[in-house]
């Protein structure tokens, strides 16, 4: 998985076909380590997604763009996240806070009998 993205991410920087190639080598390896049926591969994930992604590299746009965030969400290395959309110079999507503030309220402590040297 490593080695495609790292493989998409010079495609990005190179633009080279020879580049585009080896990433569709490596799709092609990896969409193979699936079950076949009938002799012939039924997942082609990588093959395809790489296909668009080498297209929306080579001709940016607006539609490119959404489907080049999606792929910079996938990512998760974030240096090689980073460097991606540099590479491709699209802005990364915003990661929203999941956690919740602190509650700072001392509820926990009612009903419990002071100490001599609380200020409470």
């Amino acid at each position: 998985m490593r080695a495609w993205q790292l493989a998409i991410l010079r495609f990005a920087v190179t633009l080279d076909n020879a580049d585009r190639l080896a990433i569709l080598a490596i799709a092609h390896q990896i969409d193979g380590l699936a079950p076949k049926r009938d002799g012939q591969p039924d997942f082609n994930f990588f093959r395809r997604t790489s296909a668009e992604l080498c297209a929306a590299i080579l001709r940016p746009g607006e539609l490119t763009a959404t489907l080049l965030r999606q792929y910079l969400v996938r990512i998760d290395d974030d240096r090689l996240r980073r460097a991606f959309a540099a590479a491709v110079e699209v802005s990364q999507p915003k990661v929203s806070s999941v956690s919740k503030p602190i509650k700072r309220d001392d509820e926990s402590w009612r009903g419990l009998a002071l100490r001599g040297n609380d200020l409470r």
